[in-house]
């Protein structure tokens, strides 16, 4: 058995990112008050597949058999699962002083519920990277030359993942910038 304490996170290393299934029981109270003060409609469509409440109330992901099958064959250095304080206060509790998260917005495309949530609610894309997972469930940080067989791996698994960025130098405290 392997720990995964993540005291092999280091410059270089490459962030993989695994979609969540919505908001994944994380940001109601704020989701609340979006519903509220819009008086939505929780029958309206939300994209393609789904009403606004279905999307809302989409079960929560769990990764445990696909990241048990990756790590089969891949060094997983940090796994960050993306809860309350989203993917600026998650990522970083998995990281060492003098690192930086850099994340590439364009990496992944943000799924309709937190659209809505962001439109409707005038919400700070900052702020929405605060609270809410945004559409990535689970960060995992591995080398970067087994970046693209992990994602493959991953994707087969049944997963949806994608390279979001990369590990860096920075002075202080762990942290992410998503731009």
């Amino acid at each position: 058995d392997q720990i995964i304490d993540s005291s092999k996170v280091e410059a270089g290393n490459a962030l993989i990112g695994i979609a969540s299934s919505g908001p994944h029981s994380n940001g109601y109270s704020l989701i609340r008050k979006v519903i509220e003060v819009s008086k939505a409609d929780l029958s309206q469509p939300c994209g393609e597949k789904h009403t606004l409440g279905e999307a809302l109330l989409a079960p929560t992901r769990i990764y445990v058999k696909s990241i048990h099958t990756l790590l089969q064959q891949i060094d997983i250095h940090a796994m960050s699962h993306i809860t309350g304080g989203g993917l600026l206060e998650n990522i970083p509790r998995v990281m060492p002083e003098n690192t930086r998260a850099q994340i590439d917005a364009s990496s992944w495309q943000l799924p309709d519920v937190f659209k809505w949530l962001q439109r409707e609610g005038n919400i700070e894309m900052q702020e929405m990277y605060r609270t809410f997972n945004c559409g990535i469930g689970m960060v995992l940080v591995v080398n970067a030359e087994d970046v693209d067989n992990a994602i493959e791996l991953l994707n087969r698994a049944g997963e949806r993942a994608c390279r979001l960025g990369e590990i860096t130098s920075s002075a202080g405290a762990p942290d992410v910038v998503i731009k």
